[in-house]
């Protein structure tokens, strides 16, 4: 790919980057020359600046030398009549005539052609100018930019047609979906292959960002399906950093990040919250109760006595101190802040690379704490990684990778503020349910368990991060080796032709453990929980490559066969109890309980297996001509574990053709045309993602081994097997296959101040795997089968400019967009569309579906109000007034529509660079347009905290949210319909400024390379569309933190 020209390729490369190139080709001097002499000299760029690492040799022997931080080099025993020989990566190779000279000038020049950067395309690597199918690469200069916990993270907005939503729990990656949804049942998540070895068992999180070399992400069908089955929802290809020849360079990357809880939906004061209220009970029955703007202390001893809080009532009569009322003298607990804190994150990396032409080797060890904003939560990460590579003999080379974590995650487990029967949720979102009235001790100090009473199903958050645990430990050891033997070094007619063998193996052991306090307070004195249950994940990937690649006059052809064979294996096993006799011993304890007591301590157990295989067989071929014309063909055939018999096998072709436009002779005189390439291709690939056994009938029998209570007809402590049945065999339960076509551009224009690319793609999906429910009279509920079309269409665009660029100041900006859609075309009964599950044929796989809303009923609607009363609604003005679609003046499920989608159709990445002189500013923002968020609506009808709202009184009649109502038999049932809103924005992701210092001020001390930097996260949006909500996480609140950071190399 043709570059810019004007400008320094080392003011592209920080000092790190630089000293790798030194230790690259660095080329050690020996020997000794008749009639030589000593020669001295400076090796520098175009622009004056100063080469280090370039080779300085005597052509044609192994004397040289590398040249210094300042470029320069001394070169002994060089004869007079001999040549040396300067050459550095990305520049030409220059030779000079001695004739005498004992000091020498040197100015390199760029090369454009060597400049082509080479990406990963699985199963091996191309130069970009050659790929002909649609992907995206982000590499280490862009991962390092800022520090992330996960390499999710560092992915959001830097790929066009990616899109991330993250999650702000310590420990928890969010989701990844490349182009959208394909499937709507089966798996989208994309395949993840790291050095190699494709995972099988997830765990993206347990890899040190700072490990990573670079990141390329396969996208379209011709570029995925070289992995068959596996490559249907895309590829991301991540390729670790390897040890590199030269003498040892150490590096260390360390950050501190404080962040701090920003909540966009704060609650209603203690005084509002009780207006609000007092509102509410007027509007259930104004008859009997005043205004909520007109207090009455009768009527407060009512509606606050009635939850059975003393504390409460208490609390609201301080307000009715001096005789009237006045909400100031009422104590306002912000039960948040008590459950929030400063989070403080901190990692540490040290890594260490180095060897010579026949060994390197890479080492690095890393160390992640991050304390999170809510109490109770934190994740803390081990990490090791080391890698070698041998040249043993010219035609075999050998090495290995092992990346191995060790991670505890303390999830934050809260059942406070739901009730008893409700699942896990966050502690902050527990506090958030407390009204701000409630206090949270009596007046003897000690807890006050409900606040507000035992009637409003809250529970104090006081402590409760340390008396309801959930505390998850993984460790995971990741392997690549491999074996090459190149038969090109062993007989010279077989030049061009390998072959390699490689095996990753892929353990991760995970571990859970619960416990909920008898002191908690859901538990309120009564039995202790206790749960510890264990994963036991173990893959493995073995493939046989053979590659040919060879150059005949302008053909260049590239040929790989790969025969791949892989296995899963799960094992599982848990077991939970009642009433732990020693709580300090919490989940290690559930020994000492009496199992057969099944009343007391309700004790049980369950284990599990799972496992699946695959086998494959691929061949590809790379095939151009003159450097102009491109084609790729591939094939990958499938077999599959999980499928039925006779249907486990399928083949998945793909073919892509590409052509260099700026490589023809007519594009030559036109000089601001750099890249100009076109593409296209087409593939098809497939999607097994369904449970191992799911082809299978499906009768789950579960064993009672101490009996129960539940039927009469078993005696207590009798064992007794009960059965449920669940699904029927599908015997021709095969592939989901999707065919994708693909039309794409790349440019470059400018002398690379201009540069992108552009896809255009279209996909079917058929066969789509589908859980169907089937007639009762069959005996089973449901069953698995094929059935289903859908099409999915979209847009990427990728766009990376330098505006400014000068000697000393340089302004880049890369934007990403990415358009995408999705849509049904048939289901499990064709045409006919699946309303249970929200499936609608001709609409997008992810939709709200319901009633629609036309705000709120005014007093001015009483005759139309009266129309809908007459049959039996309860409508008033202030309430939500839903469209009656059908005109019968009833409101029933036939008045649904679809509302809107779940999935953005427009996600937005823009990252600016701004460097002056080693002083570097970074801003990334993100944004997603063309999509809808289901807010909640505000139901107003219950003794739950309130967010700040504007909600109807009469005298506030243009107000955004219904009139609070404490009752549902008021007729409040369509509040909920409010909640539907547009979810587009524009968030500012991050504000980073760094200062890399010049190498040749720190060279006396040994450093070769340092740089100070501090960034801003999450500072705000530039455009939301819900003001009261992170619609990037979907939460009401979000985590603002500030880093601060330090790389230095020795």
């Amino acid at each position: 790919m043709k570059d810019r020209k004007n400008s320094s390729l080392l003011g592209r490369l920080d000092k790190f980057q630089r000293l790798f190139f030194v230790a690259l080709l660095s080329v050690l001097a020996v020997g000794a020359f008749a009639q030589s002499k000593t020669v001295s000299g400076t090796v520098l760029d175009k622009t004056g600046e100063s080469v280090i690492g370039a080779s300085v040799v005597v052509k044609g022997t192994t004397n040289g030398t590398i040249t210094d931080f300042d470029g320069k080099f001394t070169l002994q025993n060089v004869p007079d009549n001999g040549t040396i020989q300067v050459s550095f990566v990305g520049y030409k190779t220059v030779d000079i005539q001695v004739k005498g000279q004992s000091t020498v000038k040197v100015i390199l020049e760029e090369d454009t052609e060597t400049l082509d950067e080479v990406v990963v395309v699985g199963y091996g690597v191309q130069k970009k100018s050659d790929v002909t199918g649609a992907m995206a690469r982000v590499g280490s200069e862009e991962l390092n930019t800022r520090p992330v916990n996960n390499a999710f993270e560092a992915l959001q907005g830097k790929a066009a047609g990616v899109d991330i939503t993250s999650s702000e729990r310590p420990g928890t990656v969010g989701s990844i979906r490349i182009r959208g949804n394909r499937s709507i049942s089966a798996s989208s998540d994309p395949l993840y292959v790291v050095d190699g070895v494709p995972l099988s068992a997830g765990g993206i999180e347990t890899i040190n960002p700072r490990d990573i070399e670079s990141i390329d992400i396969l996208k379209d069908a011709s570029s995925t399906a070289i992995y068959g089955s596996r490559g249907a929802n895309g590829v991301i290809l991540i390729t670790t950093k390897r040890g590199k020849a030269g003498r040892l360079a150490l590096n260390y990357s360390g950050s501190v990040t404080l962040e701090n809880l920003k909540d966009k939906s704060p609650a209603m004061s203690a005084s509002d919250y009780i207006t609000w209220r007092r509102w509410a009970y007027y509007n259930s029955d104004p008859v009997n109760n005043p205004r909520g703007d007109q207090p009455n202390y009768d009527k407060d001893q009512i509606y606050f006595a009635a939850s059975g809080d003393p504390a409460a009532l208490a609390n609201v009569n301080k307000g009715w101190s001096n005789g009237t009322w006045d909400g100031s003298k009422v104590t306002d607990t912000d039960w948040a802040d008590i459950v929030t804190q400063t989070g403080i994150t901190h990692e540490h990396t040290i890594s260490g690379s180095g060897g010579n032409e026949t060994a390197q080797a890479f080492f690095s060890v890393g160390y992640l704490n991050n304390q999170g904003t809510q109490k109770g939560q934190e994740y803390e990460r081990y990490n090791f990684s080391m890698s070698v590579d041998l040249q043993v003999k010219p035609w075999f080379k050998m090495g290995g990778s092992i990346n191995g974590s060790w991670a505890v995650q303390d999830y934050g487990y809260s059942r406070t503020g739901q009730s008893s029967g409700s699942g896990p949720v966050d502690i902050y979102s527990a506090a958030k349910a407390i009204p701000r009235f409630g206090v949270p001790y009596d007046e003897e100090g000690n807890i006050i368990t409900n606040p507000c009473g035992s009637t409003t199903n809250v529970y104090t958050v006081i402590d409760e991060w340390n008396k309801s645990t959930d505390n998850r430990q993984t460790f995971r050891a990741l392997g690549s080796f491999y074996g090459q033997f190149d038969f090109g070094k062993i007989w010279a007619p077989l030049e061009g032709l390998s072959y390699k063998i490689s095996f990753g193996p892929d353990f991760r052991h995970y571990r859970q453990g619960i416990f909920i306090s008898k002191d908690s307070a859901v538990k309120m004195g009564s039995k202790n929980y206790a749960k510890y249950a264990t994963d036991r994940y173990l893959s493995w990937t073995l493939d046989n490559q053979i590659n040919y690649n060879k150059t005949f006059g302008k053909h260049n052809l590239g040929v790989t066969l790969l025969q791949s064979a892989s296995k899963y294996n799960k094992e599982s096993g848990s077991e939970s109890a009642n009433a732990i006799p020693n709580e300090n011993f919490e989940w290690y304890n559930m020994g000492s309980v009496d199992i057969t007591d099944a009343a007391t301590y309700g004790a049980g157990m369950s284990t599990g297996m799972s496992e699946n295989q695959l086998a494959s067989y691929m061949a590809r071929v790379n095939y151009a001509y003159n450097d102009r014309y491109l084609l790729t063909v591939s094939g990958r055939y499938d077999g599959s574990s999980v499928l039925a018999d006779g249907h486990k096998w399928s083949f998945f072709p793909s073919a892509a053709l590409g052509w260099r436009i700026d490589q023809e002779d007519f594009m030559k005189d036109i000089s601001w045309i750099n890249q100009l390439k076109l593409r296209f291709g087409l593939g098809t690939t497939g999607n097994s993602a369904v449970s191992a056994y799911s082809t299978l009938g499906n009768i789950q029998s579960f064993y009672v081994p101490f009996g129960s209570t539940l039927t009469p007809a078993y005696a207590t402590n009798e064992p007794y097997y009960t059965s449920s049945q669940v699904k029927m065999a599908n015997k021709n339960l095969g592939w989901e296959k999707t065919t994708q076509y693909n039309y794409g551009i790349d440019f470059s224009f400018l002398n690379g101040r201009i540069s992108g690319s552009m896809d255009i793609y279209h996909s079917n999906t058929n066969d789509l795997l589908l859980s169907m429910t089937i007639p009762t009279l069959t005996g089973f509920n449901s069953t698995y089968a094929n059935v289903g079309k859908t099409k999915n269409f979209g847009v990427d665009l990728s766009l990376n400019l330098v505006p400014i660029q000068t000697k000393d100041f340089e302004w880049s900006s890369t934007i990403n967009a990415a358009y995408q859609k999705d849509e049904i075309l048939e289901l499990a009964n064709g045409k006919q569309d699946d309303i249970s599950n929200a499936w609608f044929i001709g609409e997008s796989i992810n939709v709200y579906y319901g009633i629609a809303n036309d705000g709120l009923w005014q007093e001015s609607d009483a005759a139309e109000m009266a129309k809908f009363n007459a049959n039996g609604h309860k409508f008033e003005a202030g309430m939500v007034k839903p469209v009656d679609q059908d005109g019968n003046y009833i409101i029933d499920s036939n008045d649904r529509i679809i509302l809107g989608n779940k999935n953005p159709k427009w996600v937005l990445g823009w990252s600016n660079t701004f460097n002056y002189k080693g002083l570097e500013l970074g801003i990334e923002l993100n944004g997603r347009f063309g999509y809808i968020v289901d807010t909640g609506g505000e139901g107003q009808n219950g003794m739950y905290n309130q967010r700040e709202i504007n909600y109807w009184t009469p005298d506030n009649t243009g107000a955004d949210y219904q009139k609070p109502i404490y009752s549902t038999a008021g007729g409040d049932a369509y509040s909920s319909l409010l909640g539907f809103k547009d979810a587009s924005f524009i968030k500012i992701r991050n504000i980073s400024l760094g200062y890399n210092f010049n190498s040749k001020a720190l060279k006396n001390i040994g450093i070769s390379s340092l740089k100070l930097y501090a960034q801003a996260k999450n500072i705000g949006n530039l455009y939301s569309s819900v003001d009261f909500m992170d619609l990037d996480l979907g939460t009401t609140y979000y985590n603002r933190g500030f880093t601060f950071g330090l790389q230095v190399g020795f």
